[in-house]
C-alpha cells in the first residue's frame, strides 16, 4: 500500500486532448452573459444611490443629510439602515435561492437555472423601474436577487464542463468578464441618465436591468446542455455526441468514461448536503466556504457597489463622482483580460498571491490619505490633487482584484467539486458569497461612518490572511480535469490525509483493467 500512495501521489493528471472550436467558444460567451445581470446590479445600485431625484423620492432623510454636511463628518454622510437595504436586500434573497438552484440544476440541467434566473431577474427590473414607493423597491430587488442566485450558481459550473480542461480558465473567466462589463455598462448608464433633467434618470437606470436579463433568458433557450449534465439525467448517447462535438474530435471514449462513473458515483449519492460532510469532501468544503468569504472582505464591493457615494464623500461633484466609478469600472474590464489570458499559463497561486499583495497596498495608502485628512473626526477637506491620487490608488486597487480574486473566486470552487457533490458545492461557494455580500453592503456605510479611515485597515487586515491562506492550503488546479481533480488534493501537504487512497486508486486502476465501475 505505501508503495501505491506514493505513485498516486507523485501521478500525473490526465490530458484528455481535444481542443478548442469554434462551438465551445460561442457556447461559453452566450452563457457567460450571465454575468451580465450581476454586474449590471452591482454598478446601478450604487450610482442611483447617489443621485439627488433618487434620494428625495425614496430616502428624503438622507438627501437632507447629504446637503448639509458640507461642513461636517464627511463619513457619515450616507449612513441609513433604509438605503443600505436598498442596495443589501438582493443578496439576502440571491442567498435563499442559491439553495432552490442547486436543486433546480441537478434534477433539470445547468440552461433550465440559467433561463428561470434570467426571466425572474426581468419582472424584478420592471418593477423597479416603475417603483412608486420603497416597497415596490425592495419587492424588486428581493427579484433580482432570486435571479442572480440562479445566475451565480449555474453559469459557472456549465462553463467548467463545457471547457476543455486545459483551457478552462480561460473560458470560465467569461463570467467574470461580463460581470465587469455589465458593471461598467452600469455606470455608463448612470452617468448619462444623471443628465436627464426630469428627474427620471434613476428610472431608467433601474429598468434597463431588463436587457441583461433578456439576452440571458433568451441565450439560455439557445444553449445546449453540457455532456456532464446529460448522463447525470440519463442521456448518455447524446452526451457522447455532445463531448465529441464540444472537443473537435472522435476520440473521446476515455474522458466519456470517466464522466459516465463519475455520475454512476453521483446517481448513489441520495442526499448531496449530508455528503457534502464527510470527511474526504472536507477540502472542497472548506475552499467552497473560505473562497467567497475571502472574496468579499477584500473589500471590492465597497468600490463597486457605492463607487459614486464614495467619491462624493471624498469630494468628488456629482458627475465628476460617477465619471470616477465608469473609470474604476472601466480598469476592471481591462485587467480581466489579463486573468483570462494568463489563468491558464501562469495558474491559479501566482495571481492570487500577485493580486493580495497589491490590494494590501494599495488600501494601506488610501487609508493614510484619509487619516490625514479627514481624521477621526471626520471634518476637513480633500484637495483636488490628492483624490485624484485616491482614484489612482484606487484603480490599482481594482486592477489587482480583476485579475485575481474576482476572477478567481468563481473559477476555482467551481472546478474542484466531483459530481455527485457539484450542485450543492457550488451552492454552498454561491449563498456564501451572497450572504458576505449582503453583510459588506448592508453595513459598508454604518462601518465607514464609526470606523472611518479604519475601514481600509479592516480590509487590509483580511487581505494579509486570505493571501496566506492561499499560499498554505490551495493548490494549484490549472489544467486538470475536473473528475480528475482528487489527485490534486491527494498531493497536497495538508489536504492529502483527508482523501482516501481508494478514491484516487480505484478508479485508474478500472481505468487500465478496462473495466467500468457499478
Amino acid at each position: 500500500m505505501a508503495g501505491t500512495t506514493t505513485m498516486v501521489a507523485k501521478g500525473q493528471t490526465k490530458d484528455y486532448g481535444g481542443e478548442m472550436t469554434v462551438f465551445v467558444l460561442i457556447t461559453c460567451l452566450v452563457a457567460a452573459t450571465g454575468g451580465l445581470i450581476f454586474g449590471y446590479d452591482i454598478g446601478i445600485s450604487g450610482g442611483v444611490t447617489s443621485m439627488d431625484s433618487f434620494l428625495k423620492k425614496f430616502f428624503p432623510s438622507v438627501y437632507r443629510k447629504e446637503k448639509n454636511s458640507t461642513a461636517g463628518n464627511q463619513y457619515c454622510k450616507f449612513d441609513s439602515e433604509l438605503l443600505t437595504s436598498f442596495t443589501s436586500s438582493l443578496y439576502i434573497a440571491a442567498l435563499v435561492a442559491s439553495f432552490f438552484a442547486s436543486a433546480t440544476t441537478r434534477a433539470l440541467g445547468r440552461k433550465v437555472s440559467m433561463m428561470v434566473g434570467g426571466t425572474i431577474f426581468l419582472i424584478g427590473a420592471i418593477l423597479n423601474g416603475a417603483a412608486v414607493n420603497v416597497e415596490m423597491l425592495i419587492i424588486g430587488r428581493l427579484l433580482l436577487g432570486v435571479g442572480v442566485g440562479y445566475a451565480n450558481q449555474s453559469v459557472p459550473v456549465y462553463l467548467s464542463e463545457m471547457a476543455p480542461a486545459k483551457l478552462r480558465g480561460l473560458l470560465n473567466i467569461g463570467f467574470q468578464m461580463a460581470i465587469t462589463i455589465g458593471n461598467l455598462v452600469a455606470n455608463l448608464v448612470n452617468y448619462g441618465t444623471n443628465k436627464m433633467k426630469d428627474g427620471y434618470g434613476w428610472r431608467l437606470s433601474l429598468g434597463l436591468a431588463g436587457v441583461p436579463a433578456i439576452i440571458m433568458t433568451i441565450g439560455s433557450l439557445l444553449l445546449p446542455d453540457t455532456p456532464n449534465s446529460l448522463i447525470e439525467r440519463g442521456h448518455r448517447e447524446k452526451a457522447k455526441m455532445m463531448l465529441k462535438k464540444i472537443r473537435g474530435t472522435n476520440a473521446v471514449d476515455e474522458e466519456f468514461q470517466d464522466l459516465v462513473e463519475a455520475s454512476e458515483a453521483s446517481m448513489r449519492v441520495q442526499h448531496p448536503w449530508r455528503n457534502i460532510l464527510q470527511r474526504k469532501y472536507r477540502p472542497q468544503l472548506i475552499m467552497a466556504i473560505c473562497i467567497p468569504m475571502f472574496q468579499q472582505f477584500t473589500g471590492i464591493n465597497v468600490i463597486m457597489f457605492y463607487a459614486p457615494v464614495l467619491f462624493k464623500t471624498l469630494g468628488f461633484g456629482d458627475d465628476a463622482s460617477l465619471m470616477s466609478a465608469v473609470i474604476t469600472g472601466t480598469v476592471n474590464v481591462l485587467c480581466t483580460f489579463v486573468s483570462m489570458f494568463t489563468v491558464d499559463r501562469l495558474g491559479r497561486r501566482v495571481l492570487f498571491l500577485a493580486g493580495g499583495i497589491q490590494m494590501l497596498i494599495t488600501q494601506v495608502l488610501i487609508g493614510m490619505m484619509l487619516g490625514m485628512k479627514f481624521g477621526v473626526a471626520g471634518v476637513g477637506s480633500m484637495p483636488k490633487s490628492c483624490a485624484n491620487f485616491i482614484l489612482v490608488l484606487i484603480c490599482l486597487y481594482v486592477a489587482a482584484f480583476a485579475w485575481s480574486w474576482g476572477p478567481l473566486g468563481w473559477l476555482v470552487p467551481s472546478e474542484i467539486f466531483p459530481l455527485e457533490i457539484r450542485s450543492a458545492g457550488q451552492a454552498i461557494n454561491v449563498s456564501v458569497n451572497m450572504l458576505f455580500t449582503f453583510l459588506i453592503a448592508q453595513l459598508f456605510v454604518t462601518l465607514l461612518c464609526h470606523m472611518k479611515f479604519g475601514l481600509f485597515f479592516f480590509f487590509a487586515a483580511f487581505v494579509i490572511t486570505m493571501t496566506l491562506f492561499v499560499y498554505w492550503f490551495l493548490p494549484e488546479t490549472k489544467n486538470v480535469p475536473i473528475e480528475e481533480m482528487n489527485r490534486v488534493w491527494k498531493k497536497h501537504w495538508f489536504w492529502g490525509k483527508y482523501i482516501p487512497d481508494e478514491d484516487v486508486i480505484n478508479h485508474h486502476v478500472e481505468l487500465a483493467q478496462g473495466k467500468v465501475a457499478v
